[in-house]
């Protein structure tokens, strides 16, 4: 019955372990190898359970970093895919803006850095669009969740791969239920653009 219960929950395993789960679960496995069959089942089953968010126990004052804490689950189990767009001063007192992809993201950094304060969530070339408004460098890229789509009327949009809808971030359309414009200290503008994603 444990196995039968184990291959159920694989497909949902496998879309909640990152690589550095993978690398906790290896070193419970050599630690446990003196163990019993049973005993060691259990306890790689008890790692993989017990991942915790990069947002949990942070004490969050900021409502932009709250809103991203409420998102997190979702972006990492693919049921949501949020858009980001900050604009805001890097370290050389130059204007940059950008949309980041959240889900992505959340998949190739440690966001506990971001949650506890340690560095600030900024926009950079490889993100889906990038703007320098000194240098005028630009950059757009599409991610493994969204295509960069200039060629509307409606201008800007990201088209979603898993189900094809467009995200309509146009600054000059009101927003929708799921767009939250924040306000936040560390930034000069936030906007999180979410997009729950369809099962086809």
């Amino acid at each position: 019955r444990l196995f039968i219960e184990i291959l159920e929950n694989l497909n949902k395993l496998l879309s909640l372990v990152n690589k550095g789960d993978f690398k906790t679960w290896r070193r419970t496995e050599r630690k446990t190898s003196r163990l019993s069959g049973q005993e060691k089942l259990s306890n790689r089953w008890t790692v993989v359970f017990s991942r915790t968010l990069a947002s949990a126990g942070k004490d969050l004052k900021d409502d932009f970093l709250r809103a991203l804490a409420e998102l997190e689950r979702a972006n990492r189990s693919g049921k949501t895919t949020s858009v980001i767009f900050i604009r805001d001063y890097n370290p050389l007192g130059q204007e940059v803006s950008g949309y980041i992809d959240y889900a992505h993201r959340l998949k190739t950094e440690d966001f506990a850095a971001y949650f506890s304060g340690k560095k600030r969530l900024m926009p950079g070339r490889s993100d889906l669009c990038y703007y320098n408004w000194k240098t005028q460098t630009s950059t757009s890229n599409s991610s493994p969740n969204f295509e960069v789509v200039y060629e509307d009327v409606h201008g800007l949009l990201f088209k979603s791969k898993r189900d094809k809808k467009l995200l309509n971030v146009d600054p000059q359309v009101a927003p929708d239920e799921d767009t939250s414009v924040l306000q936040s200290p560390l930034y000069q503008q936030v906007v999180v653009f979410n997009h729950h994603v369809r099962t086809v």
